[in-house]
């Protein structure tokens, strides 16, 4: 797995808790009794200005300071840090008004209002240079101040904005294509320009992929979503280097890893962060919300190299931006929550502190709902409080796993493209199943980025891996080779990174490792199923597979490819590729990933672990703590001996209720029984 160097952690000892505040929004005498209660709560770290450029910058250079220098110097009188926003994320009406070329636009030309947010073009240079004038201003204000422990830099980068097709961009799209391939003839054959009368005779020609009646250059839209993430990206880097220069403090922005945005090349951004942190909410728009939420915190945590990461924002009961905004039920706050910090959060904010009564978000939850505190939401608000605060010492532990799932923005970019063999493929319905078999397991996962070092690792999982470079492919040739165990699934090493086919036959990129070649794609009609010879059934995908050195282990028995094999094993090297040439249903997938489990040697982190209970454990120089969320309708009983800290509990085993958790600080290695009789 990757790791981060020399960067500085999270900003406080102990599991940080708290939100999003926008005192802004109300009275000071509100900001009072706010102050109070998130001491109550034990709420210590609350995220400031976020949104406050029109409170701050009334009009073009005139500041506004004092109200926020109250609330910080309120906040720190009662013990609250602050992770304070350099106010960037939505320009105040007077710039739009002023300056209405640096709004967005749309790939069919429409320019974007403001009265949303994130009403900016990232490539514009009037909005950038009042945007890092009024970070300037607020870091020279607040770097010496006791409250500050953290910068956050805007607010979501790209959620609404990521994209903008307007000339500024069209310029800026140029300049970074010239420096991606240095001349124009480089570009042609990046981008197979030959095809369609596309040939370029000069940069000066090149356009971002704007609306057109025919199907674009599938090259042209890979790049501009790479310049689009690197845009952003350079935005942030912008903000953090003046606040780096006046303030020690560690800087960092909100990732959106999540099912929902993909707009972000979150990988090449990680290392530019001090802190990495995330936005999640429950998406109840999925199938598996829960399933989406461990992927998302495993990939958070890879991330951050395996180290602690923050949950910067999350939602205390219901959101307000899905078709059905679903509450919390009883005992799900927690479990949300300790799922995150089993998988290595140590910092835990919501959004937000208390409930609007006005804007666009009046409807989301808050720590502090609109009935106050004579409600269920804020009795749940402090007893998590309390929960998190019992947990203090697990900060610090890392989760160590035996998988590893090879995930990508670019191949998510490219494989999701029109044009393939079925629009039925779609990336992440490869990924997150392929995720929750193995969490279903009871095994842990770790997220990698493609061509990233796998020692260490006994499993590596590759689902549908359209693009990969030669690079990453040869990473996952050489960990089978020292011994390890891959499983490929279909649509996987198609094309390489210009989105090019790979040619001589598929999977391409992975065809020595696995012992197999196939030389057409067979996709089924919507909900069309063939039955494989070993009773798994499958659907969306087949292909005419031929085995060159790998051993058969099952064939499609019907459909368009009857006879030719539909999973395979190849020994190669010192360790063994799987390769599944077909979408399993869900009980075939459970199957197929116990038997590679099997072959791989990796077990459950607790017997019994597995279903709907999450059992995962993190561990330090002098401790380890194992975390049970009992997401199913039985008791689980959690073979290991040790303290409950949730409770204080001795004991060698610990019995979870359905619906609950707890955290176990594992008795030293010495210490555990040896055998049943000793327990």
């Amino acid at each position: 797995m990757r790791t981060h160097q020399g960067r500085p952690g999270l900003p406080r000892p102990g599991i940080a808790f708290g939100g999003d505040y926008n005192p802004e929004q109300w009275s000071r005498e509100t900001w009072e009794q706010d102050a109070r209660l998130m001491r109550e709560a034990g709420v210590d770290l609350v995220a400031v200005n976020v949104f406050g450029w029109a409170e701050i910058e009334p009009a073009p250079g005139v500041h506004r300071f004092d109200d926020l220098d109250t609330v910080l110097d309120l906040l720190h009188a009662h013990g609250v840090a602050v992770n304070l926003g350099t106010g960037t994320s939505t320009p105040p009406p007077w710039l739009t008004t002023a300056h209405p070329e640096i709004l967005p636009v749309t790939r069919e030309g429409v320019t974007v209002s403001p009265g949303g947010r994130q009403a900016w073009c990232p490539s514009s240079r009037v909005v950038r240079e009042h945007a890092m004038r009024l970070v300037e201003t607020v870091a020279d204000r607040y770097a010496d101040h006791p409250a500050l422990a953290m910068w956050h830099v805007s607010n979501e980068l790209g959620c609404h904005n990521a994209l903008c097709y307007c000339d500024v961009s069209a310029r800026d799209f140029r300049r970074w294509l010239a420096e991606r391939y240095g001349t124009v003839d480089a570009l042609n054959e990046a981008w197979g320009t030959s095809f369609w009368s596309q040939r370029y005779g000069s940069f000066d020609e090149v356009l971002p992929p704007r609306h057109v009646e025919s199907p674009e250059n599938p090259t042209q839209m890979l790049d501009f979503r790479r310049f689009s993430s690197d845009t952003l990206l350079d935005w942030y880097d912008a903000e953090a280097a003046i606040l780096r220069e006046r303030s020690t403090a560690p800087v960092t922005t909100n990732f959106m890893v999540a099912a929902h945005i993909d707009t972000q090349d979150y990988w090449d951004w990680a290392d530019h962060m001090d802190v990495v942190a995330n936005d999640h909410y429950l998406d109840h728009r999925l199938p598996d919300p829960w399933g989406e939420l461990a992927f998302t915190a495993d990939a958070t945590r890879g991330l951050a190299g395996g180290r602690p990461w923050m949950l910067m924002e999350a939602a205390a009961g219901a959101v307000n931006w899905q078709p059905r905004n679903i509450a919390k039920r009883p005992g799900e706050l927690e479990r949300m929550v300790l799922s995150h910090v089993a998988r290595g959060a140590d910092a835990v904010c919501f959004f937000q502190w208390r409930a609007s009564r006005a804007g666009a978000e009046r409807f989301h939850s808050a720590l502090l709902p609109h009935a106050g505190t004579d409600s269920a939401q804020w009795r749940s608000t402090v007893r998590l409080g309390g929960m998190l605060d019992a947990l203090d010492e697990v900060t610090g532990s890392v989760l160590r796993a035996d998988v590893a799932l090879l995930f990508d923005w670019q191949a998510w970019w490219a494989a999701d493209r029109p044009g393939h063999p079925t629009g039925d493929v779609r990336y992440l319905d490869e990924v997150h199943a392929m995720h929750a078999a193995l969490r279903r397991a009871g095994v842990a996962v770790d997220v990698v980025r493609p061509g990233d070092d796998l020692e260490g690792y006994r499993l590596v999982v590759v689902p549908t891996l359209y693009l990969v470079t030669d690079a990453a492919a040869a990473e996952v040739d050489r960990f089978v080779a020292d011994g390890g165990t891959a499983l490929v699934t279909y649509f996987s090493g198609i094309v390489d990174e210009h989105d090019h086919v790979r040619l001589g036959g598929y999977p391409g990129a992975f065809r020595d490792v696995l012992g197999a070649r196939s030389d057409e794609f067979f996709p089924l009609q919507a909900g069309e199923t063939v039955s494989l010879d070993d009773g798994r059934r499958a659907s969306v995908w087949t292909e005419r597979l031929e085995a060159r050195g790998a051993e058969v282990r099952a064939r499609f028995a019907d459909g368009p490819v009857a006879g030719s094999p539909a999973l395979t094993r190849h020994r190669y090297g010192g360790g063994a590729a799987w390769y599944v040439a077909a979408r399993l249903d869900d009980a075939g997938r459970q199957d197929l990933v116990a038997e590679v489990l099997a072959d791989a040697d990796v077990r459950p982190v607790l017997p019994g672990a597995g279903g709907d209970v999450d059992v995962l454990r993190r561990t330090a120089d002098d401790a380890s703590y194992v975390f049970v969320v009992n997401g199913s309708d039985e008791p689980f009983v959690a073979q290991v001996g040790g303290t409950e800290l949730l409770t204080g509990h001795d004991a060698t085993e610990h019995h979870v209720a359905p619906g609950d958790v707890a955290v176990v600080r594992e008795l030293p290695q010495d210490s555990r029984p040896t055998s049943e009789e000793d327990a």
